[in-house]
This record gives structure tokens, sequence and C-alpha cells, in this order.
């Protein structure tokens, strides 16, 4: 077991030692802007519970990025009522900017964070701390998409929040199964090693951290949560998703080149036998992305050669669903050949077959436009639907490549060929 504790590499897990007075085990971080309303209540019944049902001592930190509003005061009052309660406050906005700069200078050998709202019942907390105290894990995260979860929210939300966790595990090959729930925590001594590789300073920071802990070999321990979402959220969905989609394709190629110095971090437990796996994963998916890219441009052009071909005997949507039809057919073949690199008869037909859902999928997005445009515009020109058409598919060929990567050829990944017995290298 190594216990290296230089720069760069993480200790041995082990339980957590007894702490010197006056400093907490636990450090639960609270990012706000223009709170005014809910702080007081939030930190009120949180310091309540932890008084009454957790085992250690603890301390919560308001961390307060750029509010406008009295903000700062109530925290500040809070702060000065209770002892367990301080406050920071940062000039610049961002989420992952305040988790950051609280973590960084917390002397907690446990740090967590919680949303505002308290959507999460509390009495996941313990469970989520204590499996860093003990050593077992790394890092822990709750997660609102577990089986045994139960969560009341929009479907709006559901959908948006199911459609970004497929990404990740299409994209980054991640295995947690909730990136975005607000409760999550990490040990002082895993945060020292990571947080300076975490670019993001906003929401999709604690996704950051997820994946490179992750692919650095460390435990993320998952914990089932009760969530009643806030109707009054002030987070803005759609730029949120945008800026969380930027954030997985500059980690994604970042991986892909190898830029992020993960090497250097040694394993708590010797080796893990998925390591393997995980360093072919970066070669892979860069050759994968290339040879999608391709076969997708390629595809993109037989598609609107059909289309346009069958648009002078028919309708727009005809036009469309046959065109897809036919270009689908030979983008699956193409990729299952030329991009994931099946050889072989074998499965053809299954593939196929699931090529035919994504196909569905597609023909839903690229119908859905020329209908939006259609009811919009009335006989919209055709340069007009051929540029909604162009939009429309780009956004169907990113979710091509990642239902065909997690779901139609979840093997095609390229590993090391296997030495046979008469291979000079077994000697």
């Amino acid at each position: 077991m190594r216990t290296d504790s230089s720069p760069g590499t993480l200790p041995a897990r082990e339980h957590l030692p007894a702490v010197g007075a006056g400093t907490p085990v636990l450090d639960v971080v609270i990012p706000v802007h223009n709170e005014e309303q809910d702080l007081q209540p939030c930190v009120r019944r949180l310091h309540e519970h932890l008084t009454r049902t957790f085992p250690y001592t603890f301390r919560i930190t308001i961390a307060d990025n750029a509010s406008t509003d009295r903000t700062p005061h109530v925290a500040g009052r809070l702060a000065d009522r209770l002892a367990e309660v301080r406050s920071v406050r940062l000039e610049q906005k961002g989420r992952g900017r305040a988790l950051r700069t609280a973590w960084s200078h917390s002397d907690a050998p446990v740090l967590a964070y919680m949303d505002v709202d308290l959507s999460t019942d509390l009495n996941a907390l313990l469970p989520l701390v204590a499996p860093l105290i003990s050593g077992h894990s790394d890092l822990a995260v709750g997660s609102r998409l577990s089986r045994s979860a139960r969560v009341v929210r929009g479907a709006k939300r559901e959908f948006i929040s199911r459609s970004y966790n497929l990404i990740l595990r299409g994209s980054l090959r991640a295995r947690f199964s909730d990136a975005q729930c607000g409760f999550k925590a990490i040990r002082r001594d895993v945060a020292r090693v990571l947080l300076p590789l975490v670019e993001d300073s906003g929401w999709f920071f604690d996704t950051e951290l997820l994946v490179l802990a992750e692919r650095a070999g460390l435990r993320i321990h998952e914990v089932p949560v009760d969530w009643v979402d806030d109707p009054r959220s002030t987070v803005h969905i759609v730029r949120t998703a945008a800026e969380d989609l930027k954030g997985v394709w500059r980690v994604g190629t970042a991986l892909a080149t190898g830029s992020l110095p993960l090497d250097r971090l040694a394993r708590p437990f010797g080796d893990d036998p998925r390591d393997r796996d995980l360093e072919d994963v970066p070669q892979g998916l860069a050759r994968q992305l290339v040879g999608f890219c391709a076969v997708g441009v390629l595809s993109t052009l037989f598609y609107l050669l059909l289309y346009s071909g069958f648009r002078a005997f028919t309708g727009s949507q005809t036009a469309n669903g046959l065109a897809l039809l036919v270009s689908a057919v030979a983008n699956t073949a193409a990729n299952r050949r030329l991009t994931f690199g099946v050889r072989g008869r074998a499965g053809a037909v299954r593939h196929q077959a699931q090529g035919l859902v994504v196909f569905g999928i597609g023909l839903v997005l690229t119908s859905g436009s020329l209908l939006a445009l259609d009811t919009a515009s009335g006989e919209p020109a055709h340069s007009t639907e051929l540029a909604v058409l162009v939009a429309a598919n780009l956004a169907a060929t990113v979710l091509r490549f990642l239902l065909f990567r997690a779901w139609v050829f979840p093997d095609g990944t390229p590993s090391r060929p296997a030495l046979s017995d008469h291979d000079p290298r077994n000697v």
C-alpha cells in the first residue's frame, strides 16, 4: 500500500485521525448569490440538524459569491450568533469559485457542500460523509438517479438531468450516475491534490472534479437521496446546460490529448484493475471522434443530396424521412466499420436495428425543426429549409455519437492485442 504523501500524490486511505481542539471534522459549505430570503432559515435548519444528529464537530461556511442584495449582512449576522457558522465573501460570481476558495482555506479533514434551498433530505448527510471519515472512499455524491432515490421535480428538469448524465457516460465514460446533484463531499487531502487541476469556476466545477477523480482511480461513493426540487430556483437552465456542454468538450479534449497530468496521482490502494481500460480511452476516444466526424460530414453531404433529389418529387417531410433513412443505414454501416472497428457480420443486424432507433430520434429532431419552420414561415425558401436541416442534423449527429459509443458499439474502443502463446513477448 502506498503511503507517499509528497506533492502530487495521494496518501493511503485511512480512518481520519483525531483533530485538534477548535478544528471541526466536517466543514459544510453553502455557496450563495443573492439569497437574502432563504439563507437564514436554511442555515438555522442545517445547524439544528447537525447539532442534533452529527456525532462529530462541524462548521457551516457561507460562501457568498458577489451578492448584490442583503445576503452579506444576513450571513454576517448568522456568523455572529452561531459559533459553528462562519462567512466568507468573494467579489466574483461563480459557484465553483466559491467552493474552491472555501475548501482550499478550510482546516477540516472532510469538506462538503449543499445548495441553499436544501432540496436534499438532510438525513442523507451522515451517510454521505461517513465513508470519507472511515477511509472507505475519497469522494461522496448524492444521487437523484439511483433506483432507491425519491425525487419530486418537473419533467423538464428530469429530462435535462438524465440527458446530461447520458452525455457524460457516452463522451467521458463517467461511471457515477448523477453529476449535478448539489450534495457532495470530499476528503481534504484529496481536494488538495485535485482542486489545482479543475479549471471551471461555475456550475461545471463539481462535474469536472468527479471526472478527474474517477480517471485518477479514486473511489467515489454514491448515496441515494430524497430530493424535492425548489420551484423558485434561479438557475438559468439553458445557459447552464450550454456551459456544461462546453466543459464536457474541454475536458474530453484534454483527456484525449493527454494534457491532464493525472498520471502523477498515485493510486491509494496501488494498481486499480480498471486502469488499463482507462488508459486506452483517451486514444480510443480521439480516434473515434475523428472517424465519426469524417463519416458524419460525408453522411450529411449524402443526406443533403438525397433530400434535394427526393424533394423534386415529393413534400419536405417525405423527402426528409427517405433521405434520413437511407443515409442513416449508410452511416451506421460506415461507423461500425471505420469508427468503432467492428469487423465481420456478427451483430450487424442488431447494430442496424439499434441504428434505426437512433435514426428515429434524428427524424424527430429534423422533422420537428421543419414543422416549426413551416408553422412560423408558411412556405419557407428551399435555402432556409436546408439551413434549418443542417442545424438539426448537427444536433442529431452529436446525440448519435453518444448513443453509438454508449449503446450500439459499447465494446468498440480499441484495446491492446492479446499476446499469443507463440509471441516472443511472452518469453
